[in-house]
C-alpha cells in the first residue's frame, strides 16, 4: 500500500525546467456531472507544468501524449510515458509534473458508479481502444444511451499495466543525501564505498538502509531511478544512444539490458510506441 500523503508534500522529483508554470490542481470539469459515470477532457498547457499536491472527490485516470508526466504520491514517484496511464483513487493526495509541449488527458470516474476497484495508485495500459473510448466520452453531443454503452466498454478494457512501476523514495536520513544526489544527477556513478566515505558511514550501513527503506539494493534502486529518467527522455524524442550517455552508461547495450530488466521491454520498443502516438 502507498503510505498516506500529506498536503505539504513536496514533489521531490526531477529538476524543474526553466519557465515551468505552477498550478494548484487539475480541476474536475464544472457543471452537473450526476448523469455521467466518466467525464473526460484534454489540454495542451504549452509549457512545462507543475501541479501542487491536491486530491479529487472522483477517481482520476491521467495519460499523456508527446511527453511525460511524473507524479509524486506518498513516498513514491510514478513516471507516466506515452502508452501508459496512472489511476488515482478518489482522495489520494498527489502532485504532478508535465514536460513542455505534452498533451494532458484526464478522465474522472464517479466512485459510486464505477465497478472497477483499484484501491491504490495503479499504472494502466492505455491501449488504442481505451484511448479512443475515452476521447469519445470527451464529446458533449453523445446521447445517454451511447454514453452508457461507451462507459461499459471502458470498464471492460481498463486493465493494470505490467509491470507496475514506481520508484520508492527512501525517507531515511542515513541515505537521503544519496537519493537526492542521484535524482539531481542520475549519471552519478559513485559506488558504495565512495558514498560511505563521503557520508562517514560504512557501506554495510548504506546497503542495509536501502533494503529496509525501499526493498532494493543500492544498485537496483539506482537502476530503477535511471529507468524512470530514461522514460522521460525517450518520450521527449531522445534516441537510445543519447539517453544511455546522459544516464552514465558506458555502452548503449548496457543501458538496454538494464532497461529491459526493469520494464520487460527494450527502450527502442517504448520509443517507437511513443512516436506512433504523437
Amino acid at each position: 500500500m502507498v503510505p498516506p500523503a500529506h498536503d505539504d508534500l513536496g514533489l521531490g522529483t526531477w529538476r524543474r525546467d526553466p519557465g515551468t508554470v505552477v498550478r494548484r490542481a487539475v480541476s474536475v470539469p464544472a457543471g452537473d456531472l450526476s448523469p455521467l459515470a466518466i467525464v473526460a477532457e484534454s489540454e495542451v498547457p504549452g509549457a512545462a507544468t507543475d501541479w501542487l499536491p491536491h486530491s479529487h472527490p472522483m477517481h482520476e485516470l491521467v495519460w499523456v501524449r508527446g511527453g511525460t508526466l511524473t507524479s509524486r504520491i506518498g513516498n513514491q514517484i510514478f513516471t507516466v510515458p506515452a502508452g501508459f496511464g496512472l489511476w488515482l483513487p478518489a482522495g489520494v493526495v498527489h502532485g504532478g509534473r508535465l514536460t513542455a509541449g505534452a498533451e494532458l488527458h484526464d478522465a474522472f470516474f464517479d466512485p459510486g458508479r464505477t465497478p472497477v476497484a483499484f484501491p491504490e495508485p495503479t499504472s494502466i495500459t492505455m491501449t488504442p481502444l481505451l484511448e479512443s473510448l475515452l476521447m469519445r466520452l470527451a464529446r458533449r453531443d453523445l446521447d445517454a444511451s451511447a454514453r452508457a454503452r461507451t462507459e461499459a466498454v471502458v470498464f471492460d478494457v481498463l486493465d493494470p499495466a505490467e509491470p507496475q512501476f514506481a520508484l520508492v523514495l527512501p525517507g531515511d536520513p542515513r541515505i537521503d543525501a544519496i537519493a537526492e544526489a542521484l535524482i539531481e544527477d542520475p549519471s552519478d556513478d559513485r559506488g558504495l564505498q565512495e558514498w560511505a566515505a563521503d557520508l562517514g558511514v560504512s557501506d554495510r550501513t548504506i546497503t542495509r538502509a536501502f533494503r529496509e527503506a525501499t526493498g532494493l539494493s543500492f544498485g537496483q534502486w539506482r537502476q530503477v531511478l535511471r529507468v524512470h529518467q530514461a522514460l522521460a527522455l525517450l518520450s521527449e524524442g531522445a534516441d537510445v544512444r543519447g539517453v544511455s550517455e546522459r544516464l552514465g552508461y558506458a555502452q548503449p547495450s548496457t543501458f538496454i539490458v538494464a532497461f529491459r530488466r526493469v520494464m520487460k521491454v527494450t527502450p527502442g520498443v517504448l520509443a517507437q510506441g511513443s512516436s506512433s502516438r504523437t
